[in-house]
């Protein structure tokens, strides 16, 4: 086995559990310390998971262990801290978005590559037996080519369940940019990269009532499109159809479907790393679910441990990359500004395909 990467975590909120779990699972990581503006948290959880606490993220920073910053901050505070990781000389994985706009994400990579250091971005459900089990079918040409495809993520907002449900309707949050990367990235990983973007944006209500707790009662203004329709054209030539929402009552939707020339594929949700792949019949009257070609049991930070194999060995490309996660939020982005402008956005990034992960490895391997 090669020998293991040293992790620090920036941010011990919600989703650090699910990272502090996740790491341990992959032989190549080897998580050392964390870090929060809130060093009380910070501790909190260094005592839980048997590492240190720094006592602030500048500590952590310079901390000569640490070579992998894993960036768990607020959306806009992601490309500040990258940047931050970056000029001290350290890796860095972000939590998706991987910028609130893309000049802030093509100065981060720029930066990067000054400094010849990696960065990448979540999502890495792209990983999980889901969407690689959907990936291997495509590539083995069961829908034929690839044609068009059908993206839903449609809700009433977060405003009833998350603690701090604020930040999702401040300028740079919406359904876009806090679901869009899990879908845009599986689309991304299953039919490549994207040239074009036309989209139409609007906001059902310029204000939402938060009514859990501990905010209940506090009624918050709606600064982004909360409503978003728009089309991707692929270089490859499909075309994809993507509904993101909070204005909407849920209603029984695919997450993805694929259509190809030869069949259509249900892809299971991409916020998760699992769930079933559904294939056309022949006779076209029942919907056949594959077997599962990948382990089911990856989980978050598998995006870190693709990272550190290719931090020891650079030749390799990591596949939750910062050039994908850049390319997908130019996508985002671009929704807004086509329905603002009236014309489809032509892209300025793209990015290569990601490699499908090999089914033949284990759960806690992402290399052979």
């Amino acid at each position: 086995m090669a020998r293991k990467v040293n992790v620090g975590i920036v941010g011990c909120g919600n989703i650090s559990d699910a990272y502090f779990n996740g790491s341990k699972k992959f032989d190549i990581l080897n998580l050392v310390a964390c870090a929060d503006l809130d060093p009380a948290r910070a501790k909190t959880k260094a005592e839980k998971y048997g590492i240190r606490a720094c006592a602030t993220v500048a500590d952590l920073l310079k901390d000569p262990e640490v070579e992998i910053v894993v960036n768990l901050t607020v959306p806009k505070a992601h490309a500040s801290v990258n940047t931050a990781a970056l000029q001290a000389g350290k890796h860095a994985y972000c939590e998706k978005p991987f910028a609130l706009t893309s000049a802030d994400g093509a100065a981060v990579l720029a930066l990067a590559k000054s400094k010849n250091l990696l960065v990448g971005s979540a999502p890495d459900t792209f990983f999980g037996a889901g969407i690689q089990t959907a990936r291997a079918a495509v590539d083995a040409g069961a829908i034929g080519r690839p044609v068009a495809a059908l993206a839903f993520m449609m809700c009433r907002g977060h405003e009833s369940w998350h603690p701090s449900p604020q930040f999702y309707y401040e300028k740079g949050g919406g359904p876009m940019f806090d679901m869009g990367p899990y879908y845009i990235t599986a689309l991304v990983n299953l039919l490549g990269p994207v040239k074009r973007v036309g989209g139409s944006t609007s906001a059902a209500f310029p204000e939402r009532l938060i009514t859990s707790q501990p905010f209940n009662g506090t009624r918050i203004p709606v600064e982004t499109p909360t409503h978003l329709t728009g089309t991707l054209d692929f270089a490859s030539g499909a075309t994809a159809t993507v509904v993101m929402s909070f204005d909407t009552w849920p209603y029984p939707l695919p997450c993805l479907l694929l259509y190809g020339t030869e069949s259509t594929m249900e892809v299971p949700d991409p916020n998760n790393f699992n769930g079933p792949v559904r294939l056309r019949s022949k006779d076209g009257k029942t919907y056949d679910e594959l077997p599962q070609a990948h382990t089911s049991d990856r989980s978050r930070s598998a995006g870190v441990a693709d990272m550190a194999y290719s931090i020891l060995r650079r030749e390799r490309a990591h596949r939750a990359s910062g050039e994908l996660a850049q390319h997908v939020v130019e996508i985002m982005e671009a929704f807004e500004k086509s329905s603002t402008t009236g014309r489809h956005i032509t892209l300025t990034t793209t990015c290569a395909r990601p490699a499908a992960v090999p089914a033949s490895l284990a759960p806690n391997e992402l290399d052979s």
